[in-house]
Parts: structure tokens; sequence; C-alpha cells
């Protein structure tokens, strides 16, 4: 008879905590953005405060049939906070694409064109957009690596420089998370 209690303990156990690990998305960004539960955080997170952030994207990834993690990255910084509290008023985030995260932002037709498949990105970029967060590419990555503002999905923006962008949303009061 004890034999039996040992795996059912352990299935049980196990399940708790399979549950306690998994990960969502939403409320504001649905498909992207997966983050943890963290129950009682000991550092409480200032439900009353403005969260103003860039992030700074200058890699890709390897392959062109994956979404790029560090613009993802914004999903799951909206999605954490709106899940514990923060109003979306509250958030606000802008996206500085650069380097090799360059032909991440563009459309579907001039990905498909340039690397044969549909941007995996896409979809992801315009769910931010239209949660708000600013795109914003420099134009000296547009300019040598060839992707004209007609490549862009509509609502990003090409900026002098990463450079220029970065200090201009610094002076604004956002904080740099360079990924």
């Amino acid at each position: 008879m004890k034999m039996y209690r040992f795996p059912i303990l352990f299935c049980a156990l196990f399940s708790l905590f399979a549950v306690s690990q998994e990960k969502k998305a939403g409320p504001i960004i649905e498909n992207y953005g997966e983050v943890f539960v963290v129950e009682n955080p000991d550092y409480k997170t200032n439900v009353n405060e403005e969260f103003k952030v860039v992030f700074d994207v200058a890699t890709g990834p390897d392959s062109h049939e994956e979404i790029n993690k560090s613009i993802e990255t914004a999903a799951r910084f909206l999605n954490m906070h709106a899940q514990n509290g923060v109003p979306a008023s509250q958030l606000k985030a802008a996206l500085i694409i650069h380097g090799t995260a360059t032909t991440n932002i563009v459309t579907n037709e001039a990905h498909k064109k340039r690397f044969g498949v549909d941007n995996p990105n896409a979809n992801m970029l315009q769910s931010l957009m239209d949660a708000g967060v600013e795109v914003i590419l420099c134009g000296q990555s547009s300019k040598s690596r060839h992707v004209p503002k007609e490549d862009l999905i509509p609502g990003e923006k090409i900026a002098l420089s990463a450079m220029t962008a970065l200090i201009q949303l610094q002076n604004d009061g956002y904080r740099l998370m360079k990924l």
C-alpha cells in the first residue's frame, strides 16, 4: 500500500509545479509576450507610476522564419505590468530598430521578396503599434541594409539614426533597455 503513495504524491506535486510555472499572454498583446505569474514579490510594483521604456533592438534571429524575441520583449513588458495592476495608460514603450534587426520590421511582401517567406514579426509588430508602441527604424540602418520606407509596415517611422532616437526618447523620460 505505501509504495503507491509516493507516485501519487509525486504526480500531485509535479502538477502543482507545472501549473505554477505556466505563462500567459495578454491582456494588452494577446498572442505574444507570455510572462510568468510571480506571486507576492518582495519588491512591490508601484502601480501608480508611469513606466516609460525604450528598447534598443540591434540583433535579429538567425532564421528569417523566427520572431525576434527582442521585439517580443515589448509585448512582455506591456503584458507583465498590465497583469499586475499597472493601467495601460501608464505604460509607454518604444522600439528602436537597427543592425541585423532592420529587416525584421518590413511588410510580409517585402520580407517574402527578400527571403522567400512571410515576416513572422508582422502580426506582432502590428499588435504592438495598435497598443501604442512606437517602432522607429534607424535611418542609417535603413540605408545601409537597403530597407526603404515603402518596405516598412504602415505606422513604423524612420529616424536620422538609432542614436538620435535613443537620446531624444531618453530626454523625454524613457528608460533605456539595451537588448
